[in-house]
């Protein structure tokens, strides 16, 4: 009868620990994909300022040889 009561508990603990583990595991993908987004958000922040200071060094340079 003990044998029998400790190999329900173990089950019982058992299937938690399955619970939890899948659980931690789905919130990793979860960040992880997040912060592939987040790179590629940054990726086109960077890409978008840098079309940004080329068009201001083009307008300054077209300035600059409209003076002379």
């Amino acid at each position: 009868m003990r044998r029998f009561i400790f190999v329900i508990v173990a089950a019982a603990l058992a299937g938690c620990g399955v619970e939890t583990a899948s659980t931690a595991a789905t919130a990793a993908a979860l960040k992880k994909q997040e912060l592939e987004q987040s790179k590629k958000t940054l990726e086109q922040a960077q890409q978008k300022i840098g079309q940004a200071m080329e068009q201001v060094q083009q307008s300054q340079q077209s300035r600059e040889a409209a003076e002379k």
